[in-house]
């Protein structure tokens, strides 16, 4: 069965969004030895796979208009605001507290927390999944932060990296598997 022209479309803003926010988390991270060469090449796989999503995207506005559900929309924007909100106001109270060393662990937290709701109004049920690895990740940055000398950054953001690249690859896949003939 071919994947539908929004499942399409759907499955590259996924690896578009994943892709960059992968890069992104892989970024956060001191690059020293030995993890800095693994993270490099995370960010520039996470590259490559948004640059891909990109261009399922743009194939699938060029196959025909997707029909856009403004309550969707809306609900979205509403659980990012509220993302964006809950991990800004965190990381400023952990700056002003002098614990900076766990900000990424309160975003990646919120992070995961964030793809909960979202996984009905994206009516993709694995996001939850995805969004309980991410808090795991989360965690185990907070846990390696305060029984060891190891940067909380440092076990959260590659964690995390690892997962939305690995989801975003998952999307790409997903797509090309329900192709006859493939």
């Amino acid at each position: 069965m071919k994947a539908s022209l929004a499942e399409r479309r759907q499955a590259g803003l996924t690896a578009l969004y994943l892709g960059v926010f992968g890069m992104i988390w892989f970024s956060v991270p001191d690059s020293r030895p030995p993890l800095g060469t693994y993270l490099v090449v995370g960010s520039l796989t996470s590259i490559l796979v948004a640059g891909i999503g990109a261009l399922v995207v743009l194939r699938a506005h060029r196959e025909g208009p997707v029909e856009r559900n403004t309550t969707t929309d809306r609900r979205y924007l509403v659980i990012f605001a509220g993302e964006l909100a809950a991990a800004g106001f965190g990381s400023v109270l952990l700056a002003v507290i002098h614990q900076s060393e766990y900000i990424p662990v309160l975003v990646g937290a919120v992070v995961g927390l964030h793809f909960l709701p979202l996984a009905p109004v994206l009516r993709d049920p694995a996001l939850r999944v995805l969004g309980v690895a991410v808090c795991l990740a989360a965690l185990a940055g907070l846990i390696a932060g305060l029984v060891s000398d190891v940067a909380p950054a440092r076990v959260t953001a590659s964690g995390i990296g690892v997962l939305l690249l690995g989801y975003a690859i998952g999307a790409l896949i997903r797509i090309v598997v329900r192709r006859p003939g493939r």
